[in-house]
């Protein structure tokens, strides 16, 4: 998920290099729907986003599925609040823009998936 619908598009693309079927959701609401119907090996979202933010979607899913993988991305630099979350709970971050090869090494921290 991320607020801005080429961004999505890109990070699916660069997903699909290294194997990784993708779907996007329009914000968080519609992401933990989708989590509620569906099992899914990773989580990336954006720290901004309408109807939720990536920092209280990244707290539901931890709270639900707790080993489920969440990355976070941003473009902006997260206040002290969101630093503390991010860091005790995040699997990973990534700034924006972001290389192939920092998407790269963000998979390769994760188990393999299928």
């Amino acid at each position: 998920m991320d607020d801005n619908d080429q961004m999505s598009s890109l990070l699916a693309d660069i997903l699909e290099l290294f194997d990784y079927q993708s779907q996007q959701a329009k914000d968080g609401e519609e992401a933990l729907k989708r989590l509620e119907e569906e099992k899914y090996d990773l989580v990336i979202t954006d720290l901004r986003m309408p109807r939720m933010s990536g920092t209280e979607l990244l707290k539901v899913i931890k709270k639900s599925h707790p080993t489920l993988p969440v990355v976070v991305v941003s473009g902006y630099t997260p206040g002290n609040t969101q630093n503390v979350i991010i860091n005790e709970q995040a699997d990973g971050f990534l700034h924006k823009p972001f290389t192939v090869e920092q998407i790269e090494k963000i998979l390769k921290g994760f188990p393999a998936h299928k």
